[in-house]
């Protein structure tokens, strides 16, 4: 008896926290809204209709090819909705009357396999539902027809002025019926059914309300659509940003704001977090935000993020472009507008808005076009501004910024055609100099600005860290003349300065090239060590000529050069950074002959370092020791240079080498 007493007092508590649960969900939840609607009834005799000749070649069109994905159905009767509830607002205001409540309503049926889409807008007389459902009103959409068949090029301003959308629902539905009863006083409700097979029927119809509701009866093929969770998919996918309430089964959809038509200073921190997880399915918070709207040159609504999440190999390495979503008045038109931005910005998030973007019949595909190349370049100058500015707001955190994002801004500038915009993303780049600290970066600009007057070459070296930079042969020169130089540690810094070739009218230049270019005015470097300390004129020809002989093919030339102090010998190429990019991409010289034939390099000495003189005297006494010296002078100047990918080779020579010394102790 305790344990029966005690089961009734748990079920009577479960149940007791059932019901204070389920209260408690009503109040978080309202209940379902939904359209007060009478049931529709067509008590009389119907007239039946054959479409327009050109209305059945859409229709045709429609549910063969027109749309690649046949969810977009819900989009186009959406935004029909959208477009009625907007021109009864209209009409209300002007008139001075009180506006109703402008609604946009789903019902899913999936016992009836049907989706029902309704609306409280301005609705339809029976002459407009003759003319907008039963023929193309609209001149020149017999025209745009036939270019389509011929797949010539279709107009750029078929989307609003030329009523496609409704028709799609003939893709998902073997029988369409539309009810409608137009706002204007004394109207009749009236009922619009067609197969879409070539003939409509009208009806005059009771318990019709204001507005207009569409009934899909879905194909078989086609009943996922009278599921609630693919639609509600869907919408939030399209049209989650329609101006008017959009509800689905009774529940609200759309409770997310089109952010970027908002003014931004009428937008939270909140509300831009949420809308960023949102359009980029992220988990973290944007680092970046750019909401910038203008009219001139186009019509223009975004809204950009940076992550905050620093991007993987594969968000650089991916050649897909843009993650930036189109809209067309806050209508969905691609999810990932590939023209939109340039690759190089791929990285960023957002959205575009723009009503002046040429669009296909389908509102799906972007018509090529110099609009679009036009918005590309304004949204290209517009956000290279915004990143400039962070970059003075705040340098540490751009500073942050460059580390995680530099590669694509080193990307832009190599996939870039224009000079000018190489430079204007130029202007991003962040080095560090031996003009400044360790650690501290500064621009190209900011080099061009120390620049002394009469100079015309911004020079740089790369290295994988400073320590190397500062110790390397190719940098002592410009060292003892004071000239600064960019440090680059990145493996592309090369090949992006490569194709950058100039900025501001001033020459990139390597410190790594022979610097002698007839027609710039460069550096000269002169020989300002006594005489007696180097090798007479006649040695250092006589030297050179043993050195041809004793390394043949492998160098192109060899000369005296007075660049180098504390160093015995360096390598000179033609473009020296090509020259790497070149080996690493192609691995074809295995050999240092091989890579001799293709980079023609000079072997530059130095005649009063102790190793090239001793080498002038070990080439008569002990030859032998000689050509193991001088084959390890040029495998260090090649390995300096960065040219020599594997040194494994030199380790039996230097073994040699070593030997030989300890001998003499």
């Amino acid at each position: 008896m305790g344990r029966g007493g005690g089961s009734r007092s748990a079920d009577a508590a479960a149940a007791a926290a059932a019901a204070a649960s389920q209260a408690a969900q009503s109040e978080e939840e309202p209940p379902p809204h939904r359209l007060v609607s009478h049931p529709e009834s067509v008590p009389g005799s119907s007239s039946k209709h054959e479409f327009q000749a050109e209305t059945q070649k859409l229709l045709d069109i429609v549910a063969r090819s027109l749309y690649s994905e046949k969810e977009v159905f819900i989009r186009e009767l959406i935004s029909n909705c959208s477009d009625a509830l907007e021109k009864l607002r209209y009409k209300l205001v002007s008139e001075g009357k009180t506006l109703p409540e402008l609604e946009i309503h789903l019902e899913t049926d999936s016992k009836k396999g049907t989706l029902t889409v309704q609306d409280t807008g301005i609705g339809m007389t029976q002459e407009e539902l003759l003319s907008n459902l039963g023929t193309i009103a609209r001149s020149g959409s017999k025209a745009f027809l036939d270019a389509l068949e011929k797949q010539g090029e279709a107009s750029n301003k078929i989307i609003g002025q030329f009523g496609v959308g409704f028709y799609s629902a003939f893709m998902v539905a073997d029988r369409v019926d539309v009810f409608s009863q137009s706002v204007e006083p004394g109207s009749s409700g009236y009922c619009w059914s067609s197969d879409g097979s070539g003939m409509f029927e009208i009806s005059e119809a009771s318990g019709v309300c204001t507005g207009t509701k569409i009934i899909l009866h879905l194909k078989e093929d086609c009943k996922e659509f009278a599921r609630e969770e693919r639609i509600k998919d869907v919408i939030t996918k399209y049209s989650n940003f329609i101006s008017f309430p959009v509800y689905l089964n009774g529940r609200l959809i759309n409770t997310l704001q089109a952010l970027w038509m908002m003014d931004p200073k009428d937008i939270g921190d909140w509300q831009h977090k949420e809308f960023y997880r949102f359009i980029a399915q992220a988990y973290d918070e944007p680092r970046y935000i750019l909401h910038y709207k203008t009219d001139a040159p186009l019509n223009i609504r975004s809204i950009f993020y940076v992550p905050e999440v620093k991007p993987s190999m594969f968000d650089v390495s991916r050649e897909l472009g843009s993650s930036v979503a189109l809209y067309s008045r806050k209508v969905l038109i691609l999810t990932k507008a590939a023209d939109i931005l340039p690759k190089w910005l791929r990285f960023l998030k957002g959205v575009v808005d723009s009503e002046d973007i040429p669009l296909n019949l389908s509102r799906e595909l972007l018509q090529e076009s110099s609009l679009i190349r036009k918005l590309r370049d304004v949204l290209q100058q517009r956000l290279i501004k915004f990143f400039m500015d962070q970059s003075k707001r705040d340098s540490e955190k751009y500073t942050k910024f460059f580390e995680d994002y530099g590669m694509f801004l080193r990307e832009g500038i190599v996939t870039t055609a224009e000079q000018e915009a190489k430079e204007d993303i130029a202007k991003l780049l962040r080095y560090e100099s031996s003009a400044m600290p360790a650690g501290q970066l500064t621009s190209l600009p900011e080099y061009a600005s120390r620049m002394t007057a009469g100079s015309r070459s911004i020079y740089y070296l790369c290295a994988p860290n400073r320590h190397l930079a500062e110790h390397s042969p190719y940098y002592e020169a410009m060292k003892k003349k004071n000239v600064e130089v960019l440090f680059c540690y990145e493996q592309f810094d090369e090949l992006t300065l490569l194709h950058l070739r100039e900025f501001e009218k001033k020459k990139l230049m390597s410190v790594e090239t022979d610097i002698v270019v007839d027609h710039y005015k460069e550096e000269k470097f002169e020989e300002n060590r006594p005489a007696e300390k180097c090798l007479s004129s006649q040695d250092a020809e006589d030297l050179m000529a043993w050195m041809r002989n004793a390394l043949g093919s492998r160098v192109a030339a060899i000369k005296v050069t007075p660049r180098l102090d504390t160093h015995p010998a360096m390598i000179t190429v033609l473009e020296m950074g090509a020259a790497r990019h070149f080996l690493r991409m192609q691995q074809l010289a295995k050999t240092s002959e091989e890579r001799a034939q293709i980079l023609q390099p000079t072997l530059e000495i130095n005649t009063g370092h102790a190793l090239i003189k001793k080498l002038n005297q070990l080439r008569a006494s002990q030859p032998d020791l000689a050509q193991m010296l001088l084959d390890q002078v040029y495998d260090n100047a090649m390995i300096a240079a960065g040219l020599s990918e594997d040194p494994r080779p030199m380790v039996s020579r230097l073994n040699e080498l070593l030997t030989r010394v300890l001998e003499k102790h």
